[in-house]
């Protein structure tokens, strides 16, 4: 379990493999330091477990499921990701529930200066923004944002200017590809009322 709220920017120090399974090897001194062989991290919103941590390094094995499913198999060395370490007994829940199980990949349609800050069109497929509602929550690439508008084709965020300095959000441009998840509990919600 995460809360999407992003404790440090890593970044790609290896990759080894193909579509058949990916070892991926992430700079994050700070979250290698409290990460032990097993424990779960989220890497831009996926949750994936680590198979070895080495010094300031954590290595991840992420099976073709993983890699169909989510932008993980597009990285390149170098590139920066999100990492987030699981929630802990006690530490605070600064975002929402957030499980790491990314329910699909959107696109980004427009990134908008808003003051300070930026506004960003998220187009994603029905399945996803059939959970969204207006102040509701949802996860881009493990960031817990607040929905600020939606469309038929998506839905807009406004990101404050911390959010763009301590995540990937920052760079973003139209036509990236995002990790998306949809908030749990509305999907809890939708089950029960289904019966």
């Amino acid at each position: 379990m995460f809360t999407g709220i992003i404790r440090e920017l890593g970044r790609v120090a290896a990759l080894d493999g193909s579509a058949g399974g990916l070892r991926l090897t992430v700079e994050a001194p700070a979250t290698a330091a409290l990460t032990a062989e097993g424990d779960s991290v989220s890497l831009d919103g996926v949750c994936l477990t680590a198979v070895a941590v080495d010094g300031g390094r954590i290595s991840f094995d992420a099976v073709p499921e993983t890699l169909q499913r989510t932008t993980l198999a597009r990285l390149s060395a170098d590139d920066h990701v999100n990492v987030e370490p699981a929630l802990r007994a006690g530490d605070p829940l600064g975002g929402h529930y957030v499980q790491g199980h990314v329910d699909a990949v959107g696109t980004i349609r427009a990134v908008e200066t808003e003051g300070e800050g930026a506004r960003v069109w998220v187009d994603g497929p029905a399945e996803v923004l059939a959970y969204c509602v207006e102040k509701g929550s949802v996860t881009v690439d493990g960031v817990s944002l607040t929905v600020a508008a939606l469309d038929d084709a998506g839905f807009a965020v406004a990101l404050v200017p911390h959010t763009l300095e301590v995540t990937t959000l920052g760079a973003l441009e139209p036509g990236d590809a995002v990790n998306l998840e949809a908030d749990v509990l509305a999907k809890y919600v939708e089950r029960l009322v289904r019966r």
